[in-house]
């Protein structure tokens, strides 16, 4: 058991963390500002600097390195602020990943080397009106015809509705009540009877989109089946690595609550000396430093457990549930701690807080992570139905 980074993985992640504090600050800033996502050119710049599909087959023209490697890109841009590291999520850790380990050879051949170059970014589309927690309550059906695939119904609260470039989709296919029935498929955006509902108006996640996804007999070709009737199990093991993405989007909020929180703290004088001299701020920041720490080793341990496949539900859902409270507690504290700076629109303190909040809610409440968490425990599902 090895805790430290090798000399390759250091070097990759201070390369990330160089580029991003040189070049997505002003990014971030624009796209907190104006509520819109990176432009094109960005997501460009980021892909040829390497930085998309860290963990893409090098068939595919990733780097082919590990989900480790992957996640600590990602810490670095979600440093600075959440819709920059956006595109980072979405090529590592999103519904991409379900494409690469269960599509068809022609529909990979097609999306992921887009992916790796910036010019396509994917996004998931699962919940519906009636099945957030409940998904297997889902209704958007998939009808297989004549070798096409034509898709009716619709989505809610998907992250990257209406500016992605294409859907991962989960649908009923088959008869079966349940997760039996359940597969996914490809839709490209533009694709003739997609439409989209009116942009939420969210909290915080600024810089990303958020709308209603609606299908009216969208046609498909047959190899954006991804998986058929009877493969949420695998959409579920693919959406375990997507739970460490949203855990590390936590871990560097929080990280970068701490950085700022600790140089105010020895900047900041009152009655005649830093502020860090106070034994309460001391406290203050070493427990924030604590909880850091620990997400990030809750992260690593499920991610290296699993090496270039997908980590467990236990240790994802306990990875995910310890980031997502505590990525509140931390961005909460630096805050506290910057006094009026941490509640002015002028610092990121406050920007964190708010987004802090999202990451609990996304992907998986708090609240189920932990029944996963005891199901894993007692090595049985738990039946919320009865």
């Amino acid at each position: 058991m090895n805790f430290q980074l090798t000399d390759d993985q250091r070097a990759l992640r201070d390369a990330a963390r160089t580029f991003a504090r040189a070049e997505m600050v002003e990014v971030a800033r624009e796209c907190e500002a104006k509520n819109q996502p990176p432009s094109r050119a960005v997501k460009k710049r980021l892909a040829e600097m390497g930085f998309l599909g860290v963990n893409m087959p090098v068939a595919y023209g990733g780097m082919g390195l590990g989900n480790l490697e992957a996640l600590l890109v990602l810490e670095e841009f979600a440093k600075i602020h959440p819709a920059v590291a956006f595109p980072v999520f979405e090529s590592a850790v999103g519904p991409i990943k379900a494409v690469e380990r269960f599509g068809t050879e022609s529909l990979k051949r097609a999306i992921l080397p887009k992916v790796v170059s910036g010019d396509v970014v994917v996004a998931i589309a699962m919940s519906e009106p009636d099945a957030g927690t409940a998904l297997t309550d889902l209704k958007t059906r998939a009808v297989i015809k004549g070798g096409a695939i034509i898709l009716n119904g619709m989505k809610r609260w998907s992250t990257g509705a209406g500016t992605a470039d294409g859907y991962v989709v989960y649908c009923r296919i088959g008869e079966d009540k349940g997760a039996k029935g359940i597969g996914a498929v490809y839709v490209p955006a533009g694709v003739k009877g997609l439409s989209f509902g009116a942009r939420e108006e969210l909290m915080g996640f600024r810089g990303t989109t958020t709308a209603d996804i609606f299908f009216e007999n969208v046609e498909l070709p047959a190899d954006h089946l991804i998986v058929p009737e009877g493969g949420f199990p695998k959409l579920m093991e693919a959406f375990d690595l997507e739970r460490c993405g949203n855990s590390t989007m936590c871990l560097g909020l929080a990280a970068g609550a701490l950085e700022d929180a600790l140089a105010y703290v020895q900047e900041r004088s009152q009655f005649g000396k830093p502020i860090v001299d106070f034994q309460a701020v001391q406290l203050k920041i070493a427990e924030m430093a604590m909880k850091v720490e620990a997400s990030r080793l809750l992260i690593h341990r499920a991610v290296m457990g699993a090496e270039h496949g997908f980590p467990s539900v236990a240790d994802s859902s306990i990875a995910k549930c310890f980031a997502n409270e505590m990525v509140r507690e931390v961005t909460g504290a630096a805050l506290q701690l910057m006094g009026g700076y941490g509640y002015s629109k002028a610092y990121p303190a406050e920007q964190r807080l708010r987004d802090a909040w999202g990451w609990g809610i996304a992907g998986g409440t708090i609240d189920i992570q932990k029944i996963n968490i005891a199901a894993a425990l007692v090595g049985r599902r738990f039946d919320q139905r009865r």
